[in-house]
C-alpha cells in the first residue's frame, strides 16, 4: 500500500504539471497569508484568493481519495477547477464541523474552572477545609478535562480523514457526517494501517518539504506528501468497508 501511494503521483502522465500546479497553489496561499499578517490592510483583500487556492487544493485531495477508492493507479489531473473548488469547500466544511468535537470542550473547560475559582474566592477565609476541598476538586476537573481534550483531539485527527474519504466516495456533503458508516470504516485494520502510513509520510516527506519551503521547492514536496497521504486515507477507508476498489 505504501509503495502504491508513493507511485500514485509519478504514474500520472502529467504528474509534473500537476505537481507544479499544486505546489504553486500552496505557495500562493502561504505567501498571501504571510503578507496579510505583515500588512494587515491586505488581509481582507487576500482572503478570497487564499480561500480559492485552498479550496482548489482540498478539492484535488478529494479527487485523489475518490481515485484511490475506485482503484485508479495514477493521480488525477487539475481539470474542472469549478468542481474542485466546490468539493474543496465541502471538505473544509466537513473538517470544520468535526473540529467542534474538540473545540467545544476546549471552550467549556476554562469557563468551568474560572467559575469554580470565582466560587472558591467567595468562600470565607475561616472555612479553610472547604476552600482546600474546592481547589482539589478544581484540580481534578482540570486534569480529567485536559486528558479528555487530548483524547478527543486524537480521535478527531484519526476520524476526520475517514469522514473526508466517505464524502469523497459518496459525493455528497452529508456523507461526511454519516457517523455510523464513518466509524465502521475508520475502526478497521485496513484504515488503521493506512492512517499510520500516511502519518509517517507526513512526518518524513512532509517535514522535509516544510524545511525546504524557504527555497520554494519544499511546497512541491509537501504537495506530493499530501497527495500520497490522501491516497492512503481513501484507499484504506474503502478497503476497510469492503468496497470494490479494483486492487
Amino acid at each position: 500500500m505504501l509503495s502504491d501511494a508513493l507511485r500514485f503521483m509519478p504514474q500520472s502522465d502529467d504528474w509534473l504539471a500537476t505537481t507544479a500546479i499544486g505546489g504553486i497553489l500552496a505557495l500562493v496561499a502561504t505567501a498571501l497569508l504571510f503578507l496579510s499578517f505583515v500588512v494587515p490592510l491586505l488581509f481582507f483583500l487576500s482572503v478570497p484568493f487564499v480561500l480559492v487556492a485552498t479550496a482548489l487544493l482540498q478539492g484535488y485531495y478529494v479527487r485523489s481519495m475518490r481515485a484511490a477508492a475506485d482503484g485508479t493507479k495514477e493521480a488525477p489531473s487539475f481539470t474542472d477547477w469549478g468542481g474542485l473548488v466546490v468539493d474543496g469547500l465541502k471538505l473544509l466544511v466537513v473538517s470544520f464541523v468535526w473540529s467542534f468535537v474538540v473545540l467545544i470542550p476546549m471552550f467549556v473547560l476554562p469557563v468551568v474552572l474560572e467559575f469554580g475559582s470565582a466560587a472558591t474566592e467567595s468562600i470565607p477565609q475561616s472555612t479553610t477545609a472547604a476552600t482546600q476541598a474546592t481547589n482539589l476538586g478544581l484540580g481534578i476537573v482540570g486534569v480529567v478535562g485536559g486528558l479528555l481534550i487530548i483524547t478527543l483531539a486524537l480521535f478527531v485527527s484519526y476520524v476526520v480523514p475517514a469522514a473526508g474519504a466517505n464524502f469523497a466516495i459518496e459525493g455528497n456533503l452529508g456523507a461526511g457526517f454519516h457517523v455510523r458508516t464513518i466509524l465502521k470504516g475508520a475502526f478497521t485494520s485496513e484504515y488503521a494501517i493506512a492512517w499510520v502510513l500516511a502519518l509517517l509520510i507526513l512526518m518524513v516527506i512532509g517535514t522535509v518539504g516544510n524545511l525546504l519551503s524557504i527555497i520554494l521547492v519544499g511546497f512541491f514536496i509537501s504537495f506530493y506528501a499530501q497527495v500520497a497521504s490522501f491516497y492512503l486515507w481513501g484507499r484504506g477507508y474503502a478497503d476497510g468497508l469492503g468496497r470494490t476498489s479494483g486492487w
